[in-house]
């Protein structure tokens, strides 16, 4: 049974939002009273301290300058600066890597296998087990691919107001678009709205999806640099249908590939009345203070003090009118819902020190305040199940980073030196430019974190789904080695091994829950890309290769994934328009897939059904006019030839063939 607690203290303090509110607001105020707006070129580029990506391989050639009213503007003034204040700009180009980040997450899939419809999860088929977090993360994880955590958010310095539409058609029903908006009040202050949108039906029964990320951004500096500060507001709110699957006894009919089956709105699902949500607030302010500056040291020291600070809010709900069998016995029959809640505050101080012949060393220490849980008692078997984690966790850490000519060392640690959970980490790096081609590197990394918070405590009106763990720390330790070069190849090797994995699974009943593994896992990844070009043709190479030796089977994942895309580029009508056009072949192969739950919005793991070894083709063409990239694509035409047998997990298809179109337009003022 369930028991509501009225006139629950949170333990997060109020005020303490009421203050950081106030303080945001009077920041807000004082920065934009500052000097009026400037053209003027006073104001270069920093200089670009982070890893060399394509867009600073290409120099900045092919991004065009012509639409920019300014005549003082250049493209390389619109600065693009990430929360470790590394800073790139604006990148306008038509390229291949622009067509792989052309989808809902904006990011490379390569290793995500999409559900049928737009703004559902993924299925992982690759995992990264390097891990530098001391806390244990949110639940919920399958609905957190499209969630923006505070290391996603840039900020912005540019000569005039900068604007960025993207648009992309949805399944049925719906749209996607992601509107950008940034200006610089004055050379010290700078902000930007932007809001990204999705409405889509989806073809099959109840999967509509309707999700939306707002995020305001704000940057000030003093006119002598010795100040600097980014804060952002962050809203986000993901909604998803879920229908459990196509049932078991209909598969057949969606394999079959008959004309009736076609219309996938009369396959029956496992049921239509639920939805999940995941909702999230975030206030973020990182701001620092030279204390000694290079310019003012003839020793070309560098001091500052840096703080860091985050207020968030999370929620997940699961709303189901009438209760399904699919999830077994349930406390009560109609309006069934959970709730799960998590607040965070997070301060961290750093102490920064810089020079010439020591290099970069950072020494900081934090504090977390964390309140994860629910609103009711659970009284189950006798025994009462917790509704509250909630306390307090101090960490303390450092950095290191050196540059000598071609080599770059880096190192970075943390641990948590008092409260209710245990972490630390340890991370090493090391690179060497070789010429301005190749880059070789190697990195190491040893961490340990307590479960997410949904494998130690999850309440739900099923009965089994209700459960209190205390489960050992996950241990992870990666040594990894990497080549970057256009000429050869980018090659990736790493080698990592788990203890005390926890992991969801089913358990004798047949429900989904926890579970420690115990057993070492290891895991090795070897991925390639190399692009090969001939004339106007290219063709794109990524493949990747997994092996894991896991004798309890609780850690599954393909063996080999593949992406290829042979495009043609070329100028056309008198260069007024950059084309490419081509096709792109995805393929992994078949293994014991995960499943997906609904109910927890996890992915669990089973070893009953291999899914998988099947082709995808899509066909492309995208060209760019001016600053506007044009997107039009077949996906996955080879779906009525080579068979109805493909699945995003079990009893989740993955889409059908369709035409989808869109842009990228990029105003500058």
């Amino acid at each position: 049974m369930m028991f509501n607690v009225s006139g629950f203290k949170n333990n997060y303090d109020l005020k303490n939002k009421i203050i950081l509110v106030v303080f945001l607001l009077c920041f807000f105020s004082v920065a934009r009273a500052q000097d009026k707006p400037s053209l003027s070129k006073e104001d270069q580029p920093t200089q670009y301290s982070g890893p060399i990506n394509d867009t600073l391989r290409r120099g900045g050639r092919s991004t065009s300058n012509k639409n920019i009213k300014s005549k003082d503007a250049k493209i390389k003034d619109y600065m693009i600066v990430s929360p470790q204040r590394d800073t790139t700009y604006v990148d306008t180009t038509l390229s291949i890597k622009k067509e792989y980040k052309y989808n809902y997450l904006r990011k490379d899939n390569f290793e995500l296998m999409p559900f049928s419809n737009l703004g559902q999860t993924y299925n992982t088929l690759s995992y990264n087990m390097e891990e530098t977090a001391l806390m244990p993360r949110f639940g919920a994880r399958a609905r957190h691919f499209n969630y923006m955590e505070a290391e996603d958010i840039n900020y912005y310095h540019v000569p005039t107001p900068l604007t960025e539409l993207f648009y992309k058609t949805a399944f049925s029903q719906g749209q996607l678009i992601d509107a950008f908006f940034t200006v610089n009040t004055s050379k010290q202050f700078n902000f930007s709205a932007a809001y990204k949108g999705l409405r889509s039906l989806g073809i099959y029964q109840n999967i509509l999806t309707s999700t939306g990320n707002f995020r305001f951004t704000s940057s000030y500096k003093t006119k002598n640099k010795k100040y600097v500060a980014n804060a952002h507001f962050v809203s986000q709110d993901l909604l998803n249908q879920e229908n459990g699957g196509i049932k078991d006894d209909n598969l057949a009919f969606f394999e079959s590939g008959e004309d009736e089956f076609k219309d996938r709105g009369v396959l029956e699902v496992n049921f239509e009345d639920a939805e999940n949500v995941l909702k999230g607030k975030r206030f973020y302010l990182n701001h620092s203070y030279d204390i000694i500056d290079k310019s003012d040291s003839i020793s070309k020291n560098n001091l500052n003090v840096k703080h860091i600070m985050s207020l968030r809010d999370k929620s997940f709900t699961f709303d189901q009118i009438s209760a399904n069998a699919f999830f077994g016995d349930a406390f009560q029959s109609r309006s069934l819902r959970d709730r799960v809640t998590l607040e965070e505050l997070y301060n961290q101080v750093q102490l920064n020190y810089a020079n010439g012949v020591v290099g970069e060393l950072q020494f900081n220490a934090s504090h977390n305040n964390y309140n994860y849980g629910y609103d009711k008692v659970v009284i189950l078997n006798g025994n009462a199940i917790t509704n509250r984690l909630k306390g307090d966790v101090f960490a303390v850490g450092g950095k290191y980073k050196k540059q000598v000519k071609g080599f770059l060392l880096k190192g970075e640690l943390g641990i948590n030196v008092s409260g209710d959970l245990d972490g630390n980490y340890v991370k090493g790096e090391a690179s060497y430019q070789i010429n301005d081609d190749l880059i070789i590197g190697a990195q190491i990394n040893h961490s340990s974190k307590a479960p997410n918070y949904n494998a130690q405590l999850n309440q739900s009106n099923y009965i089994s789904y209700n459960w209190q763990n205390s489960f050992d720390n996950v241990e992870t330790q990666q040594l990894a080695f990497n080549i970057e070069s256009n000429k050869l190849a980018n090659v990736s090797v790493d080698l990592s091994t788990i203890s005390d994995y926890v992991y969801f699974g089913k358990n004798e009943e047949g429900f989904v829950k926890p579970f420690q593994n115990d057993k070492p896992i290891t895991y090795l990844r070897v991925k390639a890309n190399k692009e090969i070009k001939y004339r106007n043709f290219t063709l794109n190479n990524t493949v990747m290769y997994q092996n894991v030796k896991d004798d309890n089977k609780v850690f599954n994942v393909p063996e080999i994934i593949t992406r290829n895309t042979l495009y043609y580029s070329n100028h056309i009508f008198k260069k007024a328009m950059f084309l490419q056009m081509g096709i792109t072949f995805n393929y992994f192969t078949s293994y014991n897939m995960n499943g997906y739950d609904p109910l927890l919005a996890e992915f669990y793991v089973q070893n009953k059904q291999e899914l998988g070894s099947f082709p995808r083709l899509d066909f492309f063409i995208n060209a760019k006019v001016r600053q506007t990239r044009i997107y039009l694509k077949a996906e996955h035409f080879n779906a009525a030839f080579t068979g109805y047998n493909y699945y995003s997990a079990p009893n989740n298809p993955y889409r059908d063939f369709s035409v989808r179109f869109g842009l990228v337009w990029n105003f500058f003022l």
